[in-house]
């Protein structure tokens, strides 16, 4: 059981780390808002690990390989949630822009009579904006069913034979989470550190641009996939 549970370790160590959609919202929020912000959506996004790891410890995660129809409804809600992501933060980069478009206009126009304003450092999330980063975290999460089929088919090669499935299953899913949570830790912390020093508005205008392409390519990747 030991040798099982420290190679599960291991592999799912060397997954979590590898880039991907929920790494790229953690960095892309604490950029914004700070770490206390991409944690929240790292929250979030543990949460729906949680969840997935107890609906594969009760077998429900089957259901998205052993039904086309419920695969495909959950891949096409996320697609769509993704898509959204995506094309809000196209939207907030061009409000950004025009925003400093006229500041800047403003700045000429008075330059004679006042210094220039400081550049714009990352704001400090509300509870408001906390709790939209947690349910982005967690949408993103729970809408891609290759998260669920990721669990379904990971965890069973790592319980040995004559094993309680149910205990062991989640005894690897917290494994797993204690990873996450090392990780997104470190990450919102980098992040949010990047975002302090890079304090230019064009800098946060391209990190939404960036992540806004990049969820539109999740979206696109996901929206074309094959039923597992």
């Amino acid at each position: 059981m030991l040798t099982a549970t420290l190679a599960f370790a291991g592999v799912a160590a060397l997954i979590n780390v590898t880039p991907g959609l929920d790494t790229l919202l953690v960095v892309r929020t604490s950029v914004a808002h700070g770490r206390t912000g991409g944690r929240a959506a790292a929250l979030g996004i543990i949460t729906g690990c949680l969840a997935w790891g107890l609906a594969t410890a009760v077998g429900l995660t089957a259901l998205l390989t052993a039904s086309r129809p419920a695969y495909d409804t959950l891949r096409i809600g996320g697609a769509l949630y993704l898509t959204w992501l995506g094309a809000l933060a196209l939207w907030r980069s061009g409000q950004r822009n025009a925003h400093h478009r006229q500041a800047d206009t403003g700045r000429v126009a008075t330059t004679d009579v006042a210094p220039p304003a400081p550049p714009e450092g990352p704001a400090v999330p509300s509870s408001r904006a906390r709790a939209a980063a947690f349910r982005a975290g967690l949408g993103t999460n729970l809408l891609n069913p290759k998260a669920g089929i990721f669990y379904m088919s990971l965890i069973p090669q790592f319980i040995p034979h004559g094993a309680p499935v149910f205990s062991t299953t989640l005894l690897l899913t917290a494994i797993d989470v204690i990873e996450l949570s090392i990780w997104y830790w470190v990450v919102s912390g980098a992040a949010s550190v990047l975002g302090e020093r890079a304090r230019r508005p064009s800098f946060r205008r391209r990190m939404e641009q960036v992540s806004g392409i990049a969820f539109l390519g999740f979206a696109a990747n996901l929206l074309l996939a094959d039923h597992a």
